[in-house]
């Protein structure tokens, strides 16, 4: 939980850009950081959002490990070329990219790295925001080795045929049924994508699988709520549901 340290505690971490092997074997990069000592770490996959493999992204990584885990943050437009983050997103809106099926891939491949370094735990957790929610859903479903997911308004889940996309195969509520880990859901009840009743039809669906999940919803909160560097960052909505996330990680992953 937030301040929840001791202020006598050793801590130290380190992050850099490091390569790992993505969807179909392709060499991408990857924004790595980690505790630094022995370990062991539980991971997370942070799939980024649509305005790219950005700054946000890196110090949301860094803040989770400061909370004990290593995180990946794979660069899913890295196929489209370099460039700022904002532009490169708007090029891959442009050329419809990336794919479900790369970004599933590069998932799985950040999955695979973090269960391969020394200092882990073997468990791996799963968290995205906005389009990245809705591919975190798709990773539950999918990917080898997810051992508890995090969703974040993430709009797509229930099908719309208005604002489907072309690199969308699926709706990723179609495979709710092969959902294999426990999942937590961070929603604003302004939100347009998801609205609340695209989050009713989920928590309906789940809850006659018998799907382990919960979801929280916010007053006052639209889209990306958490995005402190735009108008729609909500603080006491943002740190509320902050806690939770990392209480629901502590719990299924450490």
């Amino acid at each position: 939980m937030w301040n929840s340290f001791n202020t006598g505690d050793y801590s130290g971490q380190i992050s850099e850009v490091i390569r790992i092997n993505g969807d179909n074997g392709d060499a991408i990069r990857a924004y790595y950081s980690r505790p630094l000592g022995a370990g062991p770490y539980p991971g997370i996959v942070l799939i980024p959002h649509m305005p790219g493999w950005d700054e946000w992204c890196r110090e949301t990584a860094r803040r989770f490990t400061e909370h004990g885990y290593s995180v990946v943050v794979p660069n899913i437009y890295d196929r489209i070329g370099t460039d700022t983050p904002p532009e490169l997103a708007a090029r891959a809106r442009e050329a419809g990219q990336p794919t479900d099926d790369s970004v599933m891939g590069d998932t799985q491949g950040s999955i695979d790295f973090l269960k391969q370094q020394m200092t882990s735990n073997g468990k791996v957790g799963v968290i995205g925001m906005c389009s990245g929610g809705r591919h975190t859903f798709l990773a539950a479903c999918v990917c080898e080795g997810v051992d508890a997911a995090v969703d974040c308004w993430g709009g797509g889940v229930i099908p719309n045929p208005e604002r489907k996309m072309p690199q969308q195969t699926k709706a990723p509520i179609e495979l709710a049924a092969d959902l294999q880990c426990p999942l937590l859901g961070i929603f604003g009840n302004d939100d347009f994508m998801p609205t609340p009743a695209e989050v009713d039809k989920t928590e309906e669906v789940l809850k006659e699988l018998g799907k382990e999940y919960e979801f929280h919803r916010y007053d006052g909160a639209g889209h990306g709520f958490w995005y402190y560097d735009k108008p729609m960052y909500r603080q006491e909505q943002a740190m509320d549901s902050f806690n939770k996330v990392i209480d629901f990680f502590d719990r299924k992953l450490k």
